[in-house]
C-alpha cells in the first residue's frame, strides 16, 4: 500500500505562480515513476508531468516551459512547480503511482486561476 498526499493548491491570479507537493508513505521502497494528473470541471483527467526514479521527464504540451515537476527520493516527495498559470490550468491535480499493476492516487489539490 503507498499513500499519497498532496498539498500547495490555492487560489492565484494570471501569470502567478504555485508549487505543489505530493509525499508518499507506505511501501515506497524503489518508487518509480510519480505522476501530476489534473481534471478540471466536465474534463477528463489529464497527465500534466511524469518524471521516473531515473530523472526521464514528460509534459503535457500545455504545460511545457511553464510548469517543472522534480522530486525528492531521500523524502518521497515529488513537486510540481507552476509558473505563469492561465485560468485553463484551473482544477484538481492528482498526485499518482504505481507498484507493479496497482495504481495509487491522491485526495487531490484544488489549482484556481482567476483571469
Amino acid at each position: 500500500q503507498v499513500q499519497l498526499v498532496e498539498s500547495g493548491g490555492g487560489l492565484v491570479q494570471a501569470g502567478g505562480s504555485l508549487r505543489l507537493s505530493c509525499t508518499a508513505s507506505g511501501d515506497v521502497f524503489n518508487i518509480n515513476v510519480m505522476d501530476w494528473y489534473r481534471q478540471a470541471p466536465e474534463k477528463q483527467r489529464e497527465l500534466v508531468a511524469s518524471q521516473s526514479r531515473v530523472l526521464v521527464t514528460r509534459y503535457a504540451d500545455s504545460v511545457k516551459g511553464r510548469f517543472t515537476i522534480s522530486r525528492d527520493d531521500a523524502k518521497n516527495t515529488v513537486f510540481l512547480q507552476m509558473n505563469s498559470l492561465k485560468p485553463e490550468d484551473t482544477g484538481v491535480y492528482y498526485c499518482h503511482t504505481n507498484r507493479g499493476v496497482r495504481d495509487y492516487w491522491g485526495q487531490g489539490t484544488q489549482v484556481t486561476v482567476s483571469s
